[in-house]
């Protein structure tokens, strides 16, 4: 389902932030030894403007995307999943490839002359010449797959839970990590990826918010709450077309969102706190 409105996505977030194979006590404690903890305050909420809006294919399940040379590169997922070459000003699709019907395909990124895409629960990804999308060879990483970006140096992925992992782009060997958390709290189902100005910005999934988190911390720096920005007639079905996608042009400092099975493709402007 969407998720409208900031409230409940931080809450959606925290309740699923301890990932699989967390337990909850089943027996609450006697009430003598229970005690109300302190209330934690929101962070900052950012809001947003529409700049303009591009058409999308309403058939692709957003999962990776990437601003490139006036271009976008789209990773999509769900049978076959794709991996794409999408012109800005009609959405047309210039070349796309199929993955095999084995693989879901999660999160893409652009590093160097190199595309790198993952799947979520094949622990395989996929490299690619990112101008004509022919495969350039494969790479593995342990758990699943979701977002992925870079920070010029390092790969940076994320896997649905509160972690953010850091991998060689040559040998893909993981070399660190951090916890994306509020006042110490882990934020979990980090999904979609964007590297902007030392940054990592990520879609929670199922949610209107996009974390903008320091990325040598993990502490969250603000959340850019984006519920309203698909109109309600917009929405064929409400359980699948959930906000997922960000893409960032650093030369002309555009910022464009979108999300699964989205008919439009968002340029905004983020505002000030509030």
């Amino acid at each position: 389902m969407r998720l409208p409105g900031l409230g409940l996505a931080l809450v959606l977030a925290l309740a699923l932030a301890a990932g699989p194979g967390a337990t909850l006590a089943q027996t609450p404690a006697p009430a003598a030894a229970q005690t109300v903890a302190p209330p934690v305050a929101r962070p900052p909420r950012q809001g947003y403007e529409v700049v303009a809006v591009h058409p999308h294919d309403p058939t692709a399940f957003t999962q990776g995307l990437v601003f490139r040379n006036g271009e976008f590169l789209e990773s999509t997922g769900r049978y076959p999943s794709t991996v794409r070459r999408v012109r800005l000003q009609d959405g047309e699709v210039l070349v796309r490839r199929e993955l095999d019907t084995d693989f879901f395909g999660e999160g893409l990124t652009v590093l160097g002359d190199r595309a790198f895409s993952l799947t979520w629960q094949n622990g395989k990804g996929f490299i690619w010449n990112p101008d004509t999308l022919e495969p350039l060879g494969e790479f593995a990483y342990a758990g699943e797959g979701w977002g992925l970006t870079h920070d010029g140096a390092r790969l940076i992925l994320s896997d649905g839970t509160a972690r953010l992992r850091f991998l060689d782009p040559q040998t893909f060997v993981e070399t660190g990590s951090v916890t994306v958390n509020w006042q110490g709290r882990p934020i979990g189902r980090l999904n979609e990826l964007e590297f902007i100005d030392g940054e990592v910005w990520a879609n929670v999934w199922q949610t209107d918010a996009i974390l903008r988190i320091d990325s040598a911390t993990g502490n969250i720096l603000s959340v850019i709450d984006l519920s309203g920005l698909l109109a309600p007639g917009d929405i064929v079905d409400p359980n699948d077309e959930v906000l997922n996608g960000i893409a960032w042009d650093p030369t002309t400092r555009r910022l464009f969102v979108t999300g699964k099975n989205w008919p439009k493709l968002f340029e905004i402007r983020v505002t000030p706190a509030g």
